[in-house]
């Protein structure tokens, strides 16, 4: 009855409406949906109105255009509109009848102000009535705009017609069947019966009606329940939206005042995004599909149901006449079967209450009116499936509603418009999932979080709520405790999250108070005096001073929603509603708990909150507060099952994508009390068959989340490998292969902050109950697993952005600092790009941040979204270095809360804000605010907005804050204003070292700091004027201004077009500029006629040195200055470059005109031109004008052969004239002038390369043979024939002054080749010929006729008539020298015939047959020149890799003989030659055998014929085999062959003979039996023999009675090699010398071997390194030594294994041989004891000599003022000293001072090694100073110090004086470029150094150091590595290596070289024959080319070993 009441009242109220004014307001629509109608229906619409009015409208044919008739329904309307009401309402009446296509929306309202029609008679004519006159229809002829709020149609009038129409019948099925609307036949006579077409359409509407009514009444149900637990209502006007724009940014549409919603929002403090009220955003909605995005906890849930009830209450944004459809898309997931449209409305929405008939009226209304319904789909992030579109093959087609379709597709067709087109949509869903509804979204918004004083709102009305409403100081307190606490601050900007954070801050709030309330019973019972009323007191003055500071502040910009989403009871019942709590609290504590430092323990303390809630009858039990150190609940014991139960169903969740759970699925008892608590909420849903059922889910996600990581945390269901499933780190960039999860991502959080120690206790009562050992195990297992995890992730340097944001949060939910450094560690500076950020993500930050310290971390936010809160946070982020914040997000309002922050960063070095939307205002804010940051030293704030005014303010603040190195801006527009006012700055302001203006990009201003302003005099500042465009009068000004300027350095104006009058304005006034280096104008538009006057500066202004013009693209122009006024003008080189400038002849005459008559410049680049021969004339016309040039570069100019004959002319003519280089490939011309020495004093070189040479030449060598002056003509990388040959040499000896030909790398025949060493017999000014096909190829020439010639011809395939002539040749040459005929496939036949030939020819000192490829018969015949030619001394034959065959003859008259032979796989037969050859050779001394592949049988032929040759005396062979037992063999069958050999050693795998050359028998000597040998030294090293292969050698070795030395070093002898000893060494009476060092670590040798050591008293050097020896053993062998009475040396290197005491009586006894003259311990390990023994001992030493103690200091590892120094103090009383080797001592300044005091007394020293010491420079000073004593010094080894440039510097002066010194190791010290420097110095003077070791000196330059090298003749061995040297080295040593004939190895490892330097060093390679490798590791050289220059010479190693 209510309903029927109001309903009247809104009819009468739409009857008062003016009907005519309704018609006006829909006129528009009429119109256009009446001339869609057909003709026929217009026509009787058009009846209607009387003949009189009808004017032209009986005219207008309606069959015609649509204009027309669109005419004709204009002119019906404009009559009704003004016509009598009643005739209005019959119109009116007749045309919702009538019309087709009228939308329901508007046929309601047109029938609301007219009535139900009538039928009476007026004028002839039916007449409707309205039905309001009829009273029998009163009840139900309204039909309000609310959308049809009567259900039930009123009983039929017998008055009304029963029947319908035919044309009424069939109008509405057409339409709602979506069949063809074609038009009815027009029909003459208006309806009889119209009220039986209106009783058609009633039903329908009426069926609507109901069920809108239905969905009312269900929507304010759905409502009351809802808001029945809210804390405060939800306003809709209080919720803000961000519009999103996906194509671009919008402004703000903010409504004003005015606006709907009437309220305004406070400034965008965080972003530009547009923002609305959710009214407003929603307003345009209609029709369309819309997207509402939100958070988590935003209140998208409740808010729909809010939407709801409004619109139930005719209220809010969405039409009361729509149908309002919310579904929920967790309620969907419940669809498992395809369905329909009616389906899905009727069952999952509202089943219908009026039947099938009711289902079908209201179908088919909604089909025929789309337009009429809203559908609200909330929840999308909660759906199970993905929606997609749904297309067709060409179109989009409608779908059939009635059509089954899978859940998904159903709703893809709504949201594509393919199902209801028309309707409204509204989906809500998170951010992430956005993906999937792009493209079908027409509007997108986003819902904003509440701000800062909505949240204090909402605590404060929570905790009135709550029963806290009396006492405000509980309030209070809890506003300011949370937001004091980033975690919960950020968690309450969302609804639902913020009743949680109540629950935590009550629960917090609680805990305190009930402490307390126990301590003051304590008190009590302990008797206090304090009274109540003090108490009360005290409580008052701390709740006074409790602050409530920042509740105000805003936290960005957020919009206000009161709902939450998860659940229909967000904020309201069980956790959130608080019901079920019977007691009020009613004090508050009076101090502040202790609140949770992370989000994880946010959320145990919010589940113990839920806990106590769950308490049923106990309410009132004690509860007790929570631990300072860790979590703990009190109630956890209590229910520990149940959490078990709820955290197995949030996993079982969680894994399965669920957040609703069945009612069946949790255990009663766990539901009853989990619903008691609050942690679940029941929800409604309705199921498959329509029925209601009830279901549940936890308050909200991330409490389910929370509870499902306690599961993970405590219990062993869940594995490891689920575990790091879960455990991965989530981005915030949105894609769309971001996988679908309902869930927030956030588990790994709470899992890491359950990784923390304070959460352990917890998860240790979870676990188990009991907190049993076994349960801690369990979770500190656990824990560490997860730590693990996170370490790996914090040292990953592949993480996003957005990735490493997360890990920052995870980092500090652990509290963990260390990991907080790894994160750091890894990634100094944190960069975010795109990304949305809160105070909590700061805060975040700050945690990681501040476990640097002082290292300093560095923030970059790229177009990052941020609450202004978020600046408020950023200081607590110590230690900032670098801060920097792009993108046009950040404006004025933002620096200028950044200026706030600043001052606290005090660590802050850079400052960027670019790319913003600075603008003067904020730009000033920033700079004052920087002024009190003390360590900044770059602000960049470029790509802004500022004007000259804010530059100005800006620079004006900036330039006085002391330590800034630069500072970059960006101005709005240009202006000469900020150009003149910087200039004018520098004036006044000392520090500014450069300033770059780029027209309106960026102004640039850098700052000299403390330590650079002195070297301003030297380098003044820097103006760079970039892309201006200056006219005459602004260069004018600029001029003068810079005039006043102290001096500029450089003054850079490029980019800006000069014309003539302004470029004729800066030219003159140059001369008063003060600048020191350039001025540069490229790209400037120089003309030709500019350039001319440009030149003339070089006249007009003495202080320009050079002017620099290239006017091809790009332009370059630079003028440079001299910047030394002090400096003679005369000294002052002076430069002209007009490059790329396309200057003709005549150009060039113009340009030499304004230089004036005498032009002093020095050198001249006219190269790229258009000069030519003529131009090239006219410039050597004016030669004798240059008086100063030095250089003249004419290249790229067309010059020709003629032209090449012009320079020849000029050459031969101008004495000054140097140098003329002409290259054909590069078109080079370049001209080298040398004033100032004469013809005679200077070498002249002519250099035609790379030409095509012409087939005359005389005319060049006619010009050339007028030289007078030494002369080089260089023909090299041309194509020389036979016939320019020939010519060629014609003319040499017409050209007398011709000193050197170079035809290196010329393409000439072996013909040419050999006419070209036929000057050998033509010129007797020849000195040498060097010719190499395609390579180096040069003819020396001497002044008068030589003596000796030598000629090297290689790389030339020589056939047997080459090799006929070339020895004719040859045998008419003069003496040879040498002859190299290498390389050119002689083969064994022409190798014969030059050995044949070898007589006739007269070669001194050698001839070089290598690489001729020989076999081993052609190795023997070189080998038997030893035996048939006198003079040669030495063969060196060898096949191997590197073929080689040299053939040397003697020098001295010395008639010995030597013969090597390696690598030629001798065969028998060859074996046989080879013992033919030696046994003709009687003069034989040496004989070296090597890899050939001999065997022992071979090797015994060889001995038996060595014996017929006396002279033989060294004897060296080296084969695989020769190694153990087969060493052992070789040796006896050589002493058993041979009487004669004096010492036979093997060593690795090579045999080592010397033979006696006394008689062979022995038997002269009675005292030696017979048969003996003379064997004296007998040794096996190294060679892998073992002690059971000596037994073979002890007859061996018997008959050798005079063996002196016996070696077996480095082997394992064992105990059977100890017993051979014992049963040999009685034997050997004369052995003297002992070497039994080892490799092995037995302990029993040493005992064996002293016991055998007694048989040998005369023994007098005993070496014993490397063995282990015990205490028993080191007792025996120090009473061994007491027994040796003649021992002068011992070796114990590398001993160890003995004690304290064993050492002690071991160093004793050493102490003891007083007739030592050799002692070596090094790497022995002493104690304190022994040391003071030894160093006793040390002092009563007179005899030593020799001691080594190399890294004995630091094997006992003792300091320097307890043993070191006393050791070295010992070593005074050893006048006799040679050699002393303290390496590895860490010996320091002390250390070094007691060895200069000791060094003047050893003055025979010859060697000293103090290698890996700690020697600074200044005691390697003093070191060298003392060392001038020691004039004998031949080994001085220092690497491995800290020495530098002064001990360099001082080896300049004592080395020198040091006559004797051989070798040099100072490598590993930091010489540096000038010490480098200094020891070039010296080595000029050390003639005798044969070793050098500069590796990893810290200097590049050595070049001078590899010059000084020909100053070392005897130098072999050369280091330079670890370097850095570049080619210059490689070039200098490639001169120098030909003069070191004894070099044989070059160490260039790891340096900077590449394959230029290393052809150079190929290249001398040839001169270098002793030359046994170079190192060229790790060097700028490609494998390829490492590879190519290998097979040049394979003495180039590029291998690391």
């Amino acid at each position: 009855m209510e309903e029927e009441v109001d309903h009247e009242e809104e009819v009468d109220h739409e009857e008062e409406q003016d009907v005519n004014s309704v018609l006006a307001q829909e006129f528009t629509e009429l119109a256009h949906i009446l001339s869609c109608e057909s003709p026929g229906v217009i026509m009787k619409l058009c009846n209607m109105v009387p003949s009189s009015a009808q004017g032209h409208m009986d005219q207008l044919d309606l069959t015609s255009a649509s204009a027309v008739k669109l005419e004709r329904v204009t002119a019906m309307l404009e009559y009704f509109r003004t016509a009598d009401a009643v005739l209005c309402r019959n119109f009116l009446q007749t045309l919702c009848i009538l019309s087709e296509n009228m939308p329901m929306h508007l046929e309601s309202r047109l029938m609301s102000v007219a009535g139900h029609p009538r039928l009476t008679s007026v004028a002839g004519h039916p007449r409707l009535t309205s039905v309001a006159e009829h009273p029998r229809l009163t009840s139900v002829a309204g039909h309000p705009t609310d959308g049809f709020e009567s259900c039930s149609p009123s009983p039929p009038d017998e008055n009304l017609p029963s029947q319908p129409s035919e044309q009424q019948a069939t109008k509405r099925p057409r339409i709602d069947g979506f069949e063809s609307c074609s038009p009815s036949p027009p029909d003459e006579n208006l309806p009889s019966q119209p009220s039986e077409q209106q009783a058609t359409k009633r039903p329908r509407i009426d069926h609507w009606g109901q069920y809108n009514a239905a969905a009312r009444s269900g929507l304010k149900r759905r409502w009351d329940r809802l808001s029945a637990s809210l804390v405060r209502e939800v306003q809709l006007e209080d919720v803000w939206v961000r519009q999103i724009n996906r194509a671009k940014e919008r402004p703000d549409q903010t409504p004003g005042p005015g606006g709907r919603g009437g309220r305004t929002p406070g400034s965008d403090y965080g972003y530009m995004e547009a923002k609305v009220t959710l009214e407003s955003f929603l307003q345009s909605c209609a029709g369309r599909v819309t997207v509402l995005l939100g958070q988590a906890g935003s209140g998208k849930t409740l808010l729909m149901s809010c939407l709801g009830q409004q619109w139930a209450q005719g209220l809010g944004p969405i039409p009361s006449s729509y149908l309002f459809v919310l579904l929920e898309f967790r309620q969907l997931n419940l669809v498992s079967h395809p369905l329909s449209l009616s389906e899905l409305l009727f069952q999952y929405y509202l089943p219908p209450q009026g039947g099938d008939d009711e289902k079908s009226a209201v179908l088919d209304y909604l089909l025929s009116n789309p337009e009429q319904s809203c559908w609200m789909l909330d929840g999308y992030d909660e759906f199970n499936n993905k929606i997609s579109r749904i297309e067709t093959q060409e179109n989009r087609e409608s779908l059939d509603p009635e059509r089954l379709l899978p859940i998904a597709e159903l709703i893809s067709g709504l949201l594509t418009r393919q199902i209801l087109p028309g309707c409204t949509l509204l989906v809500t869903c998170r951010a992430r999932d956005v993906f999937d509804l792009d493209g079908m979204a027409d509007n997108m918004g986003e819902l904003l979080g509440w701000e800062r004083y909505e949240v204090k709102q909402y605590v404060e009305s929570y905790f009135q709520v709550k029963g806290h409403g009396t006492d405000t100081t509980f309030g209070n307190q809890a506003v300011d405790l949370l937001l004091s606490s980033q975690h919960l601050l950020a968690m309450s900007y969302f609804p639902a999250l913020c009743n949680i954070c109540c629950v935590c801050v009550e629960q917090l709030l609680q805990g305190r108070r009930e402490e307390e309330r126990e301590q003051q019973k304590e008190e009590e019972l302990r008797g206090t005096k304090e009274t109540r009323a003090d108490r009360q007191v005290g409580e008052e003055r701390t709740a006074q001073s409790g602050g409530r500071g920042g509740e105000d502040r805003r936290g960005g910009s957020r919009g206000g929603s009161s709902g939450g989403e998860g659940s229909e009871d967000i904020t309201g019942g069980g956790a959130n509603g608080g019901r079920g709590r019977g007691e009020a609290l009613h004090s508050a504590p009076s101090s502040p708990p202790q609140l949770p430092p992370s989000l994880t323990q946010v959320y145990l303390t919010v589940l113990g909150a839920f806990l106590s809630r769950g308490r049923a009858t106990d309410y009132k039990l004690k509860t007790t507060a929570p631990p300072q150190s860790s979590v703990c609940l009190p109630d956890l014991g209590r229910y520990q099952s149940e959490v078990c139960e709820l955290s197995r169903l949030a996993w079982m969740g969680l894994e399965d994508s669920r957040i609703l759970f069945k009612e069946q699925e949790v255990p009663l008892d766990v539901l009853e009390f989990s619903t008691r608590a609050g942690l679940l909420t029941q929800v409604e849903l309705r199921y498959e068959d329509g029925l209601l059922g009830n279901a549940y889910c936890f308050v909200h996600l991330t409490l389910q989340e929370f509870l499902a990581a306690l599961r993970i945390m405590t219990s062993d269901d869940v594995t490891p490998a689920q575990l790091k499933k879960r455990f991965n780190l989530k981005t915030r960039w949105t894609t769309k292969s971001v996988p679908k999860t309902v869930f927030t991502d956030s588990v790994h959080l709470y899992v890491c902050g359950l990784a923390s120690p304070d959460c352990a206790p917890a998860l240790i009562q979870l676990a188990s109950g009991s907190g049993s050992s076994e349960a801690q195990k369990w979770v500190q297992r656990r824990q560490t697993l997860v730590l693990r995890l996170l370490k790996k992730l914090c040292v990953s340097n592949s993480l996003t952005g957005p990735k490493v944001l997360q890990l920052c949060h995870c980092v500090q939910e652990t509290q963990d600092s260390q990991l907080a450094r790894e994160v750091v560690g890894t990634r100094p500076i944190f960069e975010l790009r795109n990304i949305r950020l809160l105070p909590s993500d700061i805060d975040a930050l700050a945690f990681v941040v501040g476990s640097v310290g002082d290292v300093g971390v560095g923030l970059d936010f790229g177009a990052c979204s941020m609450e202004l809160e978020c600046l408020d946070v950023l200081p607590s982020c110590r230690y900032i270095h670098y801060l920097t914040f792009r993108g046009r997000k950040y404006d004025d309002q933002f620096a200028g809360k950044l200026s706030t922050v600043l001052p606290k960063l005090q660590t802050l070095k850079k400052l960027e804000y670019t790319g913003a939307s600075l603008t003067d205002v904020g730009a000033a804010s920033l700079a004052k605010a920087l002024q009190t940051c003390p360590n900044i030293t770059e602000i960049n704030l470029s790509d802004n907005s500022l004007t000259y005014r804010g530059i100005r303010d800006v620079v004006e603040i900036v330039t006085k804050r002391p330590g800034l190195a630069s500072l970059t801006l960006s101005q709005k527009s240009k202006s000469l204003e900020a150009v003149s006012y910087l200039i004018k700055k520098m004036t006044s302001c000392v520090n500014i070292q450069h300033v770059c203006i780029d027209g309106m990009k960026e102004i640039k201003v850098t700052f000299y700091q403390n330590s650079d302003i002195n070297g301003r005099k030297k380098s003044g500042p820097t103006v760079s004027l970039l892309n201006e465009s200056w006219t005459k009068v602004q260069m004018k000004s600029l001029t003068q201004l810079l005039s006043c300027c102290p001096a500029l350095s450089v003054l850079e104006m490029t980019g800006g077009q000069l014309k003539m009058d302004t470029l004729r304005t800066l030219v003159d006034f140059l001369p008063k500029l003060n600048i020191t280096e350039r001025i540069i104008v490229n790209d400037s538009g120089l003309s030709l006629e500019g350039l001319v006057v440009l030149t003339s500066v070089l006249r007009t202004c003495p202080a320009v040195v050079a002017l620099n013009v290239r006017l091809q693209s790009p332009d370059q122009v630079s003028v440079v200055f001299s910047g030394d006024a002090d400096q003679p003008r005369q000294e002052i080189s002076r430069k002209l470059c007009l490059r790329c400038c396309s200057l003709l002849p005549a150009d060039l005459g113009r340009v030499l005109r304004s230089l004036g008559p005498s032009p002093d410049f020095t050198i001249l680049d006219l190269s790229s031109n258009s000069l030519g021969n003529k131009g090239l004339m006219k410039l050597l016309n004016v030669l004798s004008q240059l008086s100063n040039i030095q250089e003249i570069n004419a290249s790229d100019n067309d010059i020709n052969m003629e032209g090449v004959v012009m320079l020849a002319d000029a050459f031969s003519s101008h004495h000054n004239l140097t140098e003329v280089h002409r290259d054909g490939r590069r078109d080079q011309v370049i001209l080298k002038f040398c004033p100032d020495k004469s013809d005679e004093e200077q070498l002249k070189t002519f250099r035609l390369t790379c030409s095509s040479l012409p087939s005359d030449m005389t005319k060049l060598y006619r010009k050339l043979a007028k030289c007078g002056a030494p002369l080089e003509l260089d023909l090299s990388h041309n194509t020389l024939k036979d016939h320019l040959i020939k010519v060629l040499l014609k003319f040499l000896p017409k050209i007398t002054s011709l000193e050197r030909l170079n035809v290196s790398h010329c393409n000439m025949s072996t013909d040419g080749a050999l006419t070209l060493v036929s000057c050998l017999i033509d010129n007797q000014r020849v000195e040498s010929v060097k010719l190499r096909s395609q390579g180096e190829s040069v003819i020396q020439f001497g002044k008068v006729k030589v003596k000796q010639v030598s000629c090297r011809l290689t790389q030339f395939t020589l056939s047997s008539e080459n090799v006929e002539r070339l020895t004719g040749i040859l045998e008419q040459c003069p003496q040879l020298s040498d002859l190299d005929l290498s390389s050119n496939y002689l083969r064994d036949e022409g190798v014969r015939y030059f050995v044949n030939f070898l007589p006739r020819l007269q070669i001194i000192r050698s001839f070089n047959l290598s690489d001729n490829s020989l076999s081993q018969q052609g190795a023997l015949e070189v080998a038997s020149t030893l035996c048939t030619y006198d003079n040669v001394s030495d063969v060196k034959v060898s096949l191997g890799a590197e073929e080689r065959c040299l053939i040397c003859f003697q020098q001295d008259g010395s008639s010995e003989k030597a013969l090597s032979v390696r690598d030629c796989s001798l065969e028998p037969d060859h074996l046989i030659r080879l013992v033919e050859i030696l046994s003709e050779c009687p003069t034989l001394t040496k004989l070296e055998l090597s890899n050939n592949q001999l065997q022992l049988d071979d090797l015994q032929d060889l001995w038996r014929s060595l014996n017929s040759l006396p002279s033989l005396h060294r004897l060296d062979i080296e084969e695989s085999w020769m190694t153990s037992q087969a060493a052992v063999r070789l040796v006896c069958q050589c002493l058993d062959l041979n009487s004669n050999i004096h010492t036979i050693r093997v060593h690795r795998t090579t045999l080592h003979m010397s033979l006696s050359t006394g008689p062979t028998s022995v038997s002269g000597d009675s005292t030696i039996p017979a048969p003996s040998v003379l064997t004296e030294k007998i040794g096996l090293v190294d060679c892998a023999v073992e002690g059971r292969h000596l037994a073979a050698m002890s007859s061996s070795i018997r008959r050798c009675p005079l063996l002196t030395e016996l070696d077996l070093s480095q082997n394992s002898l064992g105990k059977e090699g100890a017993e051979f000893l014992c049963s040999i060494l009685p034997s050997l009476p004369h052995l003297t010398t002992l070497s039994l060092g080892s490799k092995e670590m037995c302990a029993d040798v040493v005992v064996q071997l002293a016991e055998a050591l007694l048989h040998s008293t005369d023994l007098q050097h005993l070496n014993l390194s490397g063995h282990v020896i015990r205490d028993g053993g080191a007792e025996i062998l120090a009473r061994t030594l007491q027994k040796l009475p003649c021992l002068r040396s011992l070796d114990f290197s590398r001993c160890c294994g003995w004690t304290a005491t064993g050492g002690l009586k071991l160093v004793r006894a050493v102490t003891q041989c007083v007739r030592l003259e050799g002692l070596r311990l090094d790497s022995v390990p002493l104690d304190e004891d022994s040391m003071v023994c030894l160093a006793q001992g040390l002092r009563k030493a007179d005899c030593l000599r020799r001691l080594s103690l190399n890294t004995a200091a630091s094997v006992m590892g003792l300091s320097e003022m307890e043993g070191i120094l006393d050791l070295l103090a010992a070593l005074e009383g050893l006048q006799q000293l040679e050699e002393i080797e303290l390496e590895g001592w860490r010996i320091s300044d002390r250390g070094v001072d007691v060895l200069t005091r000791l060094l003047p007394l050893w003055t025979g020293l010859r060697m000293i090694r103090l290698s890996n010491n700690s020697i600074s420079d200044q005691s390697g000073e003093k070191l060298l100073q003392a060392l001038r004593s020691c004039n004998q010094l031949e080994e001085l080894h220092l690497s491995g110090n800290s020495l530098k440039d002064l001990t360099a510097a001082t080896m300049a002066m004592v080395l020198p004086s040091v006559t004797h010194l051989t070798v040099l190791d100072i490598s590993e010290n930091n010489l540096g470029t000038e010490g480098s420097a200094s020891l070039s110095r010296a080595l000029v003077y050390m003639k005798n150094l044969t070793k050098l070791n500069l590796t990893s000196i810290g200097s590049s330059e050595l070049c001078a150091v590899a010059a000084s090298l020909t100053h070392c003749p005897l130098i072999q061995d050369v280091s330079l590595g670890w370097n850095g040297c570049g080619d210059d080295v490689a070039v200098e040593l490639a001169k120098v290596l030909p003069c070191c004939q004894r070099l044989t190895r070059l160490d260039l490892e790891s340096n900077s070289i590449s394959e230029v330097g290393a052809e150079a060093l190929v290249t001398a390679l040839q001169s270098c024959p002793a030359l046994q490798v170079i190192r060229l590791w790790r060097n700028k050289i490609f494998d390829s080319e490492a590879l190519r220059l290998q097979r040049k010479d394979r003495r180039l190693n590029f291998l690391s070993t």
